[in-house]
């Protein structure tokens, strides 16, 4: 079970990374926190934010589904949206997050190899986390996904905003 990440305050204000990997997800809690995911591509990242509780997380999937693999989800369930984002609602329940207060945003699911990618693992990726998050009645806010750019996720947990970077570009969501 990941543990809430708290950080000692070295300097008010000064913002602490909190990294993302591939098959991975972070909780912060702390203002200055911001958690940060690189080089989604099919990959499909979401943020969960809670402004109630001050809590929120991060996770960076690579596959839609774990029946593909059981025993490599049993090991890393981050890699699959189905495993992955399960765990990561139970996680944030378990810190005191709220459904009805969650925010969900979207950043990947893009087809880096062009739109004649031949699993199509990007959309499958968004279509099988759209599903899940619509069964336990929670809706996507904004999403940046699709076409064939890499893109770089923010959370900033001092107030929920979330950015994507990419082609030298920063937007928030």
């Amino acid at each position: 079970m990941t543990q809430l990440l708290t950080r000692p305050n070295r300097l008010a204000g000064v913002k602490s990374n909190i990294t993302v990997d591939i098959s991975d997800m972070k909780i912060a809690s702390k203002p200055e926190d911001v958690i940060v995911t690189y080089s989604l591509g099919s990959c499909v990242g979401l943020t969960l934010y809670d402004p109630v509780a001050g809590i929120g997380g991060m996770i960076h999937c690579m596959l839609p589904l774990s029946k593909i693999d059981p025993e490599k989800a049993r090991i890393k369930p981050y890699m699959f949206v189905d495993t992955g984002v399960a765990s990561m609602l139970g996680e944030l329940y378990a810190l005191g997050a709220q459904r009805q207060n969650l925010i969900a945003k979207v950043a990947g699911a893009g087809s880096p190899l062009g739109r004649e990618e031949t699993f199509r693992i990007g959309q499958r990726n968004y279509t099988i986390l759209r599903k899940f998050l619509w069964k336990n009645n929670i809706l996507i806010e904004k999403e940046d996904v699709g076409g064939s750019k890499a893109r770089t996720l923010y959370l900033y947990m001092a107030d929920g905003k979330t950015t994507v970077k990419s082609e030298g570009k920063e937007v928030e969501l």
